[in-house]
């Protein structure tokens, strides 16, 4: 699943006419890079959620995906669980629309699928070295945690964190079992993945990159044009 139904305030005003997913990087959307991916990989099925200027996504994609439209923005796991039915009994990969990186010898998802272990997670997060993380702000603080076994724990309460969350995830169905409804964060759901020591995380071994603001889309031009 891709989740492509955010505004994209803070690259305002190029997403009150585009929504943030189909704004090009170096002459390619960041949404079609990553379809791209996915049809490489595979992946015979891809659920497109949409919002804010859905219809453009919906005219953009045609039959390479399958739409849900959503009247009220229902979040990261309301999404998700708003589009299980179509989903199937999992586990799926589920990608932010603005995703962008750059696979490392082996492709990205190619190691995800390889790292997923059904009997010990309920997720698998890639993440990233925050200071390897092109288009870094200097508010961001990292998200998690490593452990040697691979489990991952949120920073909480800590300054700072080496990794951050690098917009991809393994998701199995049990995962949202007990849920709530309308809308919620995964944070919700993989921090009681933690709590359980179900909650795993795989370094990205490539360039991820994160774009959140103007400068940060200048950057990644520069690095993929």
């Amino acid at each position: 699943m891709i989740l492509a139904a955010g505004r994209g305030e803070r690259l305002r005003p190029l997403t009150d006419a585009t929504p943030k997913p189909l704004i090009a990087v170096a002459g390619r959307s960041m949404l079609d890079r990553s379809l791209e991916r996915l049809d490489r990989h595979g992946m015979r099925t891809v659920v497109v959620n949409v919002h804010h200027l859905g219809e453009q996504i919906a005219r953009h994609l045609g039959s390479r995906a399958r739409i849900v439209r959503e009247e009220r923005l229902l979040e990261t796991g309301g999404s998700v669980k708003n589009a299980l039915p179509l989903l199937g009994d999992g586990p799926y990969f589920i990608l932010n629309g603005d995703g962008l990186w750059r696979d490392g010898r082996c492709p990205m998802l190619a190691r995800m699928e390889a790292a997923w272990d059904p009997a010990r997670m309920d997720a698998l997060l890639l993440l990233h070295p925050l200071d390897k993380a092109i288009g870094r702000e200097a508010k961001d603080r990292g998200d998690y945690f490593l452990g040697q076994d691979g489990r991952a724990r949120h920073r909480g309460s800590a300054t700072s964190a080496p990794y951050m969350f690098a917009s991809v995830s393994v998701c199995d169905r049990r995962l949202f079992q007990e849920s709530p409804d309308g809308p919620f964060s995964l944070l919700k759901l993989w921090t009681r993945a933690e709590a359980a020591g179900r909650l795993f995380g795989l370094v990205h071994d490539g360039d991820w990159f994160h774009v959140g603001t103007p400068q940060a889309l200048a950057e990644a031009e520069r690095m993929l044009a």
